[in-house]
Order: structure tokens, then sequence, then C-alpha cells
């Protein structure tokens, strides 16, 4: 039994009793009359308030679950949208993504014009205490070969190791196995750069030329030597330089130019 039920039964009842008291008083003489209408009243109109209490109550329950209603599908609506939206900004965020790699593919070509080169991207990283590796979304099928050199924008990355149809494995110049022939920028004397066991994030300059005066900040540049590294292209700083009780055994800490834990775009240079 509903609630729309029970109250028009209540009201039925209700109003019997009232009809019932109208005949009989009715019949009652004028002075008594007085006398049970207050009786009446104070019987009956708590009776008569609470009918319209409870009354009152019903209406608003029913009015509240039309509102709930009303605010669940609203809330539904607005999640629908929200969704839409979310979707809308990670297409947007992505399409930002897709034109900021490409703008940095733009200034990459433009800044190695004097190359031919292959734009790619970074799709893993191989980091590890003895080696460091990275493998690009391009290979065989995009015309890279082993030991093709690999720049970024601040300068060298590395040199193709190995390829696929569709990948390629680098070995970048932080990696302990990596030797590069570098020219000293002031003086265009010949050293050795190499990663180091000790710290993966920096290179160590060896076989100095006793005649050479190492300057703390001078560039560091690849020499040509070698068959794998173009000339001229830009390595790193020297930060530090280390004397030992031999001189012949002294040695420099060159710090890379390019960030290896934030490099995403490369160029793979074509003509070797």
């Amino acid at each position: 039994m509903n609630r729309n039920k029970q109250t028009e039964i209540f009201g039925i009842i209700i109003t019997v009793v009232l009809l019932i008291l109208l005949i009989f008083l009715s019949n009652v003489e004028a002075g008594k009359l007085s006398f049970l209408e207050t009786a009446v009243s104070k019987v009956f109109n708590p009776i008569q308030k609470t009918f319209n209490d409870l009354n009152n109550k019903i209406h608003k329950n029913e009015e509240y679950f039309r509102n709930y209603d009303q605010i669940r599908e609203e809330n539904e609506a607005l999640k629908e949208e929200n969704s839409a939206l979310l979707e809308q900004l990670r297409e947007l965020e992505s399409l930002k993504a897709d034109n900021a790699t490409l703008q940095e593919y733009m200034n990459l070509t433009q800044k190695y014009s004097q190359y031919s080169t292959i734009p790619a991207n970074i799709i893993s990283r191989d980091v590890s205490n003895f080696g460091s590796n990275l493998v690009l979304n391009v290979g065989t099928n995009d015309g890279v070969q082993e030991n093709m050199t690999v720049i970024a924008d601040k300068g060298l990355v590395g040199h193709v190791l190995s390829c696929t149809d569709k990948t390629c494995k680098v070995q970048v110049i932080i990696d302990s196995a990596s030797t590069v022939s570098c020219n000293l920028s002031t003086t265009n004397e010949t050293i050795i750069c190499k990663g180091t066991l000790d710290n993966n994030q920096d290179l160590r300059a060896t076989y100095i030329p006793l005649e050479v005066d190492l300057i703390k900040g001078d560039s560091v540049v690849t020499s040509g030597v070698g068959g794998i590294y173009h000339k001229g292209i830009f390595i790193g700083t020297i930060k530090e330089i280390v004397t030992t009780n031999n001189v012949t055994d002294r040695y420099a800490i060159v710090e890379p130019a390019v960030d290896f834990s934030k490099l995403n775009a490369v160029l793979v240079i074509k003509d070797n």
C-alpha cells in the first residue's frame, strides 16, 4: 500500500468520525453544545494537526524523491560531460606533445643542416651501472645502418650499435664501453674520452699530451678520427682536472652537453 492510498483511507476515517459528531451535536441542546464543542476541539484538534503534518510530510517526501531523481540525472549528465572534457584534454596534450616533438626535429634539422639526417624518437632506455644504451624508433627500413652517428640539440649522443627493420640500439658516449677520439677547442690537441663506471653521467678524458695545459671550462669536440663520428660535433666541457704522482696518468672529467635523462628527440646522421 503506497503513501497516497494510506493518506486517503486516513482522511476518510476522519471525515466519517466528524460526520457522526455533527449528527450527534445537531441533537444536543444549545446549552450543552458549547461544552461539547470545546471537548471535541480538545480531542480532535491534535488529531487534525497530526493529520495535516503527516500529509505535509508525505508531500515533502514525494517532492524530495522527485528532486533526488532529477539531481541524479543531472549528476550522470555532468559525469558524462566531464569524461568527454577529460578525453578532449588528453587529445590536446597528445597533440601538444607531438607538436613539440616536430618543432624539436625542425630545430635539430636546421641546426645540423650540413648533414643528411633521419629524425628519431627514443622508445626505450637500457641504463645500468655497467652500461647505457638507447632504443630508437627507426631502423633499416628508414635507412639506418650500424655505426651511424646520433646527435641531439646540445651535441653528441653516441652511435648505432645494431639495427632491426624498425628499430636500432644506440651506444651513448657515457656508456662504460664507449671511447671517443676528441679535440680540445683551445689547443686542438687530441685526447680520448671514455665512459666511466664511477659516474655514468660524466666522461673521463685520458691520453692527454704532456705539453698540453688543460683549462677548466674548455670545450671538447669530436676529432673525426676512428671512422664513426663526424669531426667537430660538440661533446661537453672540462669541469675538473685530476693530477697524479705520475704526470702521464693525469686525466680530466668532462661534463657532457647532452642531459641523457631528459633526452627524447635525436637525429641519426646518414652520410658517414
